[in-house]
């Protein structure tokens, strides 16, 4: 096997010096590639470098650990598989289930020497288990375990009881508000600070973010399709594969076209 590689992402300079020391001391064999301060440099230098594992501290100045660790996996390089992830948090029991219950692997801050140990040892074993000829189950692998984390509610909010789930969308223009019913969005959108809610008459920009209107949506009725797409089931009328085997949505009634990531092409097999 090549020399293993690891990329840490933590925006304290201390904690992450901290880190890389133990890291060198456990697993002297390990080569960090590159330490970074945020979530957008981790996605940036994890797509150029190509580490073997990513350290990423959940909370972040703009883009957190969660966030980044969707951005890797969706445009990581089709057939292969996504970096082995190791989040560094803050102790957090509901975040610590969620990790357990996706298999994925956490240090709590400060790193203690000997959880560190158990976690290199882990990595160690799913880097022996990557080399050996899996075809693409490696892949799918990591795609679902990734699936699972970002799915967890003890990390990304909690699920809305249907009680609680939006009806209507409140959109501000003006001095005017909209009521904008949600069985006629069609899809909504990331733009920054805002999300674009798009019906068939008309956009409309609410400031939210997409990841706090989630847990308010039925998960049954409104797919996420992409880190940055939700769109109503019922309002897709088909998926076309291209040559590379890319997913793009054909809305009923409606011009635009939705690109599915990777990591949600799963929603879309014949019956």
């Amino acid at each position: 096997m090549n020399t293993p590689t690891a990329l840490i992402a933590e925006d304290e300079a201390l904690l992450a010096a901290h880190l890389q020391g133990e890291l060198a001391r456990l697993w002297p064999d390990l080569r960090v590639v590159a330490n970074v301060s945020h979530g957008a440099a981790a996605v940036e230098q994890s797509l150029a470098l190509r580490p073997d594992i990513v350290f990423l501290d959940i909370r972040m100045p703009g883009m957190d650990g969660l966030e980044a660790a969707q951005a890797i996996g969706e445009d990581w390089p089709e057939g292969e598989a996504p970096p082995l992830l190791v989040f560094v948090t803050a102790y957090d029991q509901y975040a610590l289930q969620a990790f357990e219950q996706a298999a994925v692997d956490y240090v709590l801050k400060p790193v203690q020497p000997e959880r560190l140990a158990q976690t290199c040892a882990r990595l160690r074993a799913a880097l022996e288990r990557r080399s050996e000829p899996q075809g693409g189950a490696t892949v799918e692998s990591a795609l679902s375990q990734l699936r699972a984390l970002l799915g967890a509610p003890g990390l990304v909010g909690a699920v809305a009881s249907p009680a609680a789930r939006l009806n209507v969308i409140q959109a501000g223009v003006g001095t005017a508000i909209h009521m904008v019913p949600v069985q006629e969005v069609l899809y909504f959108e990331a733009a920054d600070k805002y999300v674009r809610v798009i019906t068939a008459e008309r956009e409309h920009l609410i400031r939210t973010s997409l990841r706090e209107l989630l847990p308010q949506l039925d998960p049954d009725r409104f797919w996420q399709v992409h880190r940055g797409t939700v769109v109503r089931s019922d309002a897709i009328a088909s998926a076309l594969r291209d040559e590379s085997g890319k997913l793009t949505l054909v809305l009923r009634g409606h011009g635009d076209k939705l690109v599915v990531s990777r990591l949600y092409a799963h929603r879309f097999k014949p019956m």
